[in-house]
């Protein structure tokens, strides 16, 4: 899991809450993060490669290419799948040769590979995952522009520029902040440790207090924009408008399920801390719920990779498609913006599909900033179902009338 306890742990003269939680069961933890790591991987993988049957490109439709924000949920989803393979390979190491866990808790030992695994193994987890709260914290703010001033692909480069120097800048910030003078010797004291716990849970907080915020008011300009294109809200875009809300909050409830647990946890650990003596029998329901919320977080945190996938493109089912031409007609962009090609599997219409009317209106009304508009929010979704003709010819006699 991603926890700055971890890389706490890595100093011999660590904290006594840390030494409390790190401690405690160390196998059944590790075998918990490694097993919930290695599932979410894999079904991470699963669910964003190509698929043989049952879903084609949005190129076959011949609309235009899509914005930023696809490109997004593939870096987040990677970004996820790289932090879950730092946890399988510690995990695995910290299973199979417990020797070296025990090797970091000698001071002023001569054997520094035991400590540069440790803090190399944290390091990469942390960043990977911090990566992720920045990509995800732009992916609110690029929708958001989308709809609003119309921002184009372009934008990814800045996005880049944000997300990975943010979160090697804060990673390195923190750790040397942890480890000074040196891991052999880490400065004690609660003070000390506080900035690189900041840069840790900065990004995370962000995500939870600012993406809501952002999310809301695109709805809102999007239900504006969908209600102004005609000066009606037709059935179709009540529908779309209720799809993108509908994904906005599977990928807040799928955030707050995985990190929350981290949040109460380190406040628990907080309080632990500052006290004289933490194996005092009036804390023993501070310590219980600490340790409670530690192996949660052990097991939810990498889920993230798969439960992300989920939220963003649904259950994208097992038919992979491994031959080479394929995948290269399936590049890139095609990972988030395929849909499925089984008609009527779903009374409901896709909002990807419906992205289809609702371009070719905006073209002739408002132009290419509602086109855009519409495919960041549609473009992703592995919507089911099928393009209803009556629905459209319905709308083309309201537009007559």
């Amino acid at each position: 899991m991603a926890s700055p306890r971890l890389e706490t742990f890595c100093c011999p003269n660590r904290d006594a809450a840390t030494e409390f939680v790190v401690t405690f069961q160390p196998v059944l933890f590790g075998a918990l993060g490694l097993g919930s790591a290695a599932l979410s991987l894999l079904f991470a993988v699963l669910q964003i490669v190509p698929k043989r049957k049952g879903y084609r490109r949005l190129g076959q439709y011949a609309l235009p290419r899509p914005a930023s924000s696809s490109r997004i949920l593939f870096i987040i989803s990677l970004c996820d799948i790289l932090g879950c393979a730092g946890i399988i390979v510690r995990s695995s190491v910290w299973l199979g040769l417990p020797n070296v866990i025990d090797r970091v808790s000698v001071a002023n030992s001569t054997d520094v590979w035991p400590e540069v695994f440790c803090v190399g193994s944290a390091m990469w987890i942390q960043l990977f995952f911090s990566a992720s709260f920045w990509w995800t914290f732009c992916y609110a703010v690029d929708v958001f522009l989308v709809v609003k001033t119309s921002a184009g692909i372009s934008t990814i480069i800045l996005y880049h520029m944000i997300t990975w120097g943010l979160a090697v800048l804060l990673c390195v910030e923190g750790v040397a902040m942890l480890y000074y003078p040196s891991i052999s010797d880490c400065e004690q004291g609660l003070q000390h440790a506080i900035p690189h716990y900041v840069t840790t849970y900065a990004p995370m907080l962000l995500v939870l207090v600012a993406n809501p915020v952002f999310f809301n008011r695109t709805i809102s300009a999007v239900t504006s924009l969908l209600k102004g294109r005609q000066g009606i809200y037709t059935e179709n875009e009540r529908r779309l408008a209720n799809e993108i809300k509908i994904r906005f909050f599977k990928i807040m409830l799928v955030f707050c399920i995985c990190w929350v647990p981290n949040i109460i946890n380190e406040s628990l650990l907080f309080y632990l801390e500052m006290q004289t003596d933490i194996n005092d029998n009036g804390f023993r329901n501070i310590r219980n719920a600490a340790l409670i919320t530690w192996f949660i977080m052990g097991i939810l945190n990498p889920m993230q990779a798969f439960l992300n996938t989920l939220a963003f493109h649904g259950w994208t089912g097992f038919d992979v498609d491994f031959r080479l031409q394929r995948r290269r007609e399936l590049a890139w962009d095609s990972v988030s913006t395929s849909v499925p090609n089984a008609a009527g599997n779903n009374p409901l219409l896709g909002t990807t599909l419906l992205y289809q009317s609702h371009v070719q209106e905006a073209k002739k009304s408002n132009g290419q900033h509602h086109s855009d508009a519409i495919s960041v929010l549609s473009e992703g979704n592995w919507a089911s179902g099928h393009f209803d003709t009556s629905q459209q010819e319905t709308q083309r006699s309201i537009k007559m009338d």
